[in-house]
């Protein structure tokens, strides 16, 4: 099979800075904690945003050990096809020869009838060459959904205010919203990023309730899971006493998919440089090798 982390580098990786680092400071001038002078005397607060750093996710799968005690872990690949994931610590892994794209464990007890079945069906376009890489968000320019997002490899910067978390991603600054609150919506519609409250606790994390997300072109990880309108997610980003590390633990929940509650890890570590300003599709979404790649999104009506 062709080098996937190499192909995956050409159409996830490929951006433009467009801005200076002086502009980018300017850009990001409001990314400031708006945290009263009491929150920060008793620590009630964790410091996860700044215009001067953001953090960058350490993995491209959700391949951490979960907790003692913890749900069921993530999804993983099948055995029988060897796979190393293609990024570490936010660098190449090592063992990146020869490289084979991830064929999903369908036969994980944990997912129900149709999910198998569908997940079956994009392993096999992989196997027979149908396509030569499997659909990954990031690098088709799509929103990766939650908790997919988490896996996206630019930095994402916080801003926090009384009443909401922002999380921005640095690649084409796609922003989710956290309400600081105790209740969901009424009336949610389905969307990328669901309808998300959230709280503190302990001083150093953020907890997340999310439901409400759509189903359709999205998929809880990079392994092309999927999941239904039923999802509900609960995530616990949580800082390191010395501030250099942010680690979420997220806990899936989706009756019409599984059969049982799913947990995963990912990791980030602190950039200290202001966010610039990046695109993903400043190519238009070219297929420049020929591998029937997804196609990237296209709007029907302008948003304006």
């Amino acid at each position: 099979m062709p080098s996937f982390a190499a192909a995956v580098f050409a159409s996830a990786l490929k951006t433009r800075t467009l801005s200076s680092r002086l502009a980018a400071c300017v850009m990001t001038a409001a990314l400031v904690p708006a945290v009263s002078a009491a929150a920060t005397a008793n620590n009630s607060i964790p410091q996860l945003a700044s215009r001067d750093f953001g953090w960058s996710a350490n993995d491209w799968d959700f391949r951490r050990d979960t907790p003692p005690g913890a749900a069921h872990g993530p999804i993983r690949t099948d055995p029988e096809y060897p796979y190393e994931s293609q990024i570490g610590m936010g660098g190449m892994g090592v063992a990146l020869v020869p490289i084979h794209v991830p064929i999903v464990d369908t036969k994980d007890p944990i997912l129900k009838p149709w999910a198998a079945e569908q997940m079956r069906a994009t392993n096999e376009e992989l196997l027979n060459g149908k396509r030569k890489l499997p659909f990954v968000a990031q690098s088709r320019c799509w929103p990766g959904g939650v908790p997919g997002q988490l896996l996206y490899l630019e930095p994402v910067y916080f801003l926090q205010t009384p009443a909401m978390v922002w999380m921005i991603w640095q690649r084409d600054h796609i922003v989710r919203r956290i309400r600081l609150a105790d209740k969901h919506s009424e009336n949610v519609k389905p969307s990328w990023f669901g309808d998300s409250i959230g709280h503190y606790e302990n001083g150093d994390t953020l907890v997340v309730d999310t439901i409400g997300l759509s189903a359709e072109h999205s998929y809880i990880d990079n392994y092309r899971t999927p999941h239904t309108e039923q999802e509900h997610v609960v995530e616990r980003f949580t800082i390191s006493p010395d501030g250099r590390s942010l680690t979420a633990v997220v806990t899936v929940e989706d009756p019409g998919t599984f059969n049982g509650p799913l947990s995963m890890i990912q990791t980030w570590r602190k950039d200290d440089n202001p966010m610039g300003e990046t695109i993903c599709a400043d190519d238009g979404g070219a297929d420049i090798f020929h591998f029937n790649l997804f196609p990237i999104p296209q709007a029907d009506k302008p948003d304006f």
